[in-house]
């Protein structure tokens, strides 16, 4: 019997691996030779190894358990020997319908997706095995059974002693075990028992002291990660850059319709710079006029708020002779160019040119 349970089996997995030996070699030659496949498939022989054994275990349990098996124990195993075959089977036909559907094939760390997604899927079905075997084993070894009689009532005179007080090395505060537990230290009626500290808790402070001291030698002694002001000072550091950035980008979103007037100092010695150099000629030095007209009063022929002042200089004014100059100066730079055309207003430079215009409201 264990030989035909052991060859069941074999076949099963036989069939489910079926796919990837089938699909493998035409599509992929040198599968074999890559570290994902070799993994799987070593995973895939450990837990063939794994069912065969525990599946020995359980052939020999049904021997020992025969008459429970007569009971229902074989109708559980032969309906998950039928569900494992037919997922098995299922695995089969799926692998099968979808190699024919992949137009390009698709790489998982140099593996085929089908090659890997067949491997996975192989382990998981031998995983699927591997819990119906443990059930079954779980089940003809008579655990139900022995849980039963742990969960019977205590003997009288002993209290009940649960898993978790097993643990943390406690017991049920009860008389008897009051009397037991008592410290003789009585103060206004309360009594000190000896309740120790339970050692998940012991442990998980130990676990603290080794973390601290590990913390402090790494962050403090020989500096190997930064410290939290280190990481601050870093954070701050990467927000100024990227503020800076941002910035930079944000300076050349302006136009006509978003320029705002600029009073800082660099902005204006930056439009001075540029109106000595492009714009004197026509304007005069001071802005006074000599070609074009007098930008120090209140007199303009094309609009003097800071929006209007942007666009003439963007767009020019081609039948005037002024030129465009949107393809000279960027829009911060225009934006510095009309904010100091703006500043030097009523300054009265000597030999200014006669109004021009109409007057800004």
């Amino acid at each position: 019997m264990n030989k035909k349970l052991l060859c069941i089996l074999s076949l099963l997995l036989l069939s489910g691996a079926a796919p990837v030996l089938a699909q493998g070699p035409p599509k992929a030659p040198s599968a074999l030779e890559n570290p994902v496949a070799q993994l799987l498939l070593a995973v895939i022989f450990g837990l063939f190894i794994a069912i065969a054994v525990l599946g020995n275990v359980v052939v020999q349990a049904v021997d020992i358990y025969r008459e429970r098996m007569k009971n229902g124990a074989g109708k559980t195993l032969l309906v998950a020997g039928i569900i494992i075959a037919g997922c098995l089977f299922s695995s089969t036909g799926m692998a099968q319908d979808s190699a024919p559907a992949a137009a390009a094939p698709q790489t998982i760390n140099g593996l085929s997706s089908t090659a890997f997604y067949a491997l996975t899927s192989v382990i998981s079905l031998e995983l699927l095995v591997l819990l119906v075997l443990l059930y079954a084993l779980r089940t003809l070894a008579g655990i139900e059974s022995k849980r039963k009689r742990k969960q019977q009532p205590a003997a009288a005179g002993k209290p009940a002693v649960s898993w978790w007080e097993r643990l943390n090395k406690t017991r049920t505060v009860t008389p008897e075990a009051e009397l037991s537990e008592d410290m003789g230290h009585d103060f206004d009626g309360i009594r000190e028992l000896n309740n120790p500290t339970p050692p998940w808790w012991k442990w998980a402070f130990y676990c603290s002291i080794f973390f601290g001291i590990a913390y402090l030698w790494v962050y403090h002694v020989v500096h190997s990660a930064p410290s939290q002001l280190e990481e601050l000072a870093n954070a701050e550091a990467r927000a100024a850059a990227e503020k800076e950035a941002y910035l930079a980008n944000a300076a050349n979103n302006i136009d006509e319709h978003s320029v705002k007037l600029l009073t800082d100092a660099a902005d204006l010695t930056s439009g001075q710079k540029l109106f000595s150099a492009n714009c004197a000629p026509c304007h005069g030095a001071a802005g006074q006029g000599v070609v074009g007209p007098n930008l120090t009063d209140n007199y303009w022929l094309h609009g003097g708020k800071i929006n209007e002042v942007f666009s003439t200089i963007k767009y020019g004014v081609p039948e005037k002779g002024m030129k465009s100059w949107k393809d000279d100066f960027s829009p911060k730079q225009l934006a510095q160019l009309a904010s100091f055309i703006k500043s030097i207003y009523d300054t009265h430079p000597a030999g200014a040119k006669e109004p021009q215009g109409v007057p800004e409201n």
